[in-house]
C-alpha cells in the first residue's frame, strides 16, 4: 500500500533504520482485546528482523 507508513518488513518509510512494531501497524483496531494481536505481530516482526540481519 503506497499510503502505508510502514512497509512489509516493519520499516518506517520516511526514516532509515527505524522499524515500528506495535498496534499502530494495523489498518484497523484488531478487535476487543488487541494485546494478543500485538504479541503475534511482534513474533512475526522478530522473525523478519532476524532474517534481514543474518
Amino acid at each position: 500500500d503506497p499510503a502505508a507508513v510502514v512497509g512489509s518488513h516493519f520499516r518506517l518509510r520516511s526514516v532509515e533504520g527505524l522499524r515500528i512494531v506495535d498496534a499502530s501497524v494495523f489498518p484497523q483496531t484488531p478487535g476487543f482485546f488487541p494485546v494478543s494481536s500485538v504479541y503475534m505481530i511482534s513474533e512475526k516482526a522478530a522473525d523478519v528482523i532476524m532474517a534481514d540481519n543474518s
